[in-house]
């Protein structure tokens, strides 16, 4: 079987620190692919390396085909980048900023017009084409950033956050054109997002912490990874917090504060065991099935969504010349 991306060993050291701890993976052909993991896990600069931005200190890792160290120009064509900022510029039209992005690949005006077209008809941009991009919406630009990114017909389209700051509807517009364009345009997208209800949307889905791949799966088999139900229960003080735990001996516990969870095969016995315990200590209770959360918490100990508030990852190469 041929893979749009291949990883074997990748190790990167800055100095003493190792960031990537010699991972292994693979991503199918026009496969959806999700890539999740802590600020500082090391996922930032696993991309880096798979986009030729920087050289690994050991392994191999390729883009279809084509070794990321030896053979970078070739892989440079072959990927596609949607940033999490926007890089289109506002005071051109949607059609001179895909002429300028074509130009930048080898491509006559002609050329990016002809395959323009059925993207932006796609994306629903077609009739918006000759307006200028200062006078789309935050969703416009993101289906615009994404016709660019799939312009000069890349293998893998690499998308960081790629709906962040959008509404929960347009959110999930984009995914369905990301879906789309992965079908109809035989494209692997390669995605980092904070949204666990986006991960759902991804075919398998990698979680990455200290450096090294922690789980790879679909989504349905890392929830059957946690167990069959999730126990949360909210204290009305971090000193009861001990006093859960204890009650929850034996099972896996998980959460911070003043919130506690487990992972748990008789949710209901278990509640009953640990409110006696708690007694008033108790605020609120709740019993659900396994979700992406539950999952990535329990991995890594933090929750996505808590890291994506902090210190989030910046690809950090607008500005940055290749070498």
């Amino acid at each position: 079987m041929s893979y749009a991306i291949e990883v074997d060993g990748l190790v990167k050291r800055f100095g003493a620190v190792t960031a990537v701890d010699g991972i292994s993976f693979t991503v199918g052909r026009q496969e959806v692919f999700g890539f999740l993991g802590p600020n500082g896990a090391g996922k930032t600069t696993t991309i880096k390396i798979l986009a030729t931005l920087l050289r690994p200190t050991a392994g191999v890792a390729r883009i279809a085909g084509r070794d990321v160290t030896r053979e970078r120009e070739q892989v440079r064509e072959a990927i596609g980048m949607v940033f999490q900022d926007t890089t289109l510029d506002d005071r051109l039209t949607a059609e001179e900023n895909l002429l300028f992005h074509g130009m930048l690949y080898g491509l006559g005006a002609a050329e990016v017009r002809r395959r323009a077209a059925p993207l932006l008809e796609l994306v629903g941009l077609a009739d918006r084409a000759k307006n200028l991009v200062r006078t789309y919406s935050g969703g416009m630009k993101r289906r615009l950033e994404l016709v660019r990114g799939l312009l000069h017909r890349p293998t893998v389209l690499f998308l960081d956050e790629p709906t962040v700051g959008l509404d929960p509807q347009t959110r999930a517009q984009i995914w369905e054109y990301v879906r789309a364009l992965s079908a109809e345009q035989g494209v692997t997208v390669f995605v980092t997002t904070h949204y666990m209800e986006e991960a759902e949307h991804c075919q398998r889905i990698a979680i990455m912490d200290h450096g090294r791949i922690v789980a790879l799966d679909t989504p349905a088999g890392l929830k059957r990874q946690v167990g069959g139900e999730v126990l949360a229960l909210e204290l009305d003080h971090e000193e009861a917090r001990a006093r859960a735990v204890a009650a929850l001996a034996g099972v896996p516990v998980t959460g911070e504060g003043r919130v506690v969870r487990a992972a748990v095969t008789d949710a209901a016995g278990w509640l009953a065991r640990v409110a006696a315990a708690l007694g008033s200590h108790l605020v609120r209770a709740e019993i659900h099935r396994p979700t992406l959360d539950d999952v990535f918490l329990a991995l890594t100990g933090r929750q996505i969504r808590e890291e994506a508030a902090s210190a989030r990852d910046q690809w950090a190469w607008r500005g940055r010349r290749f070498s």
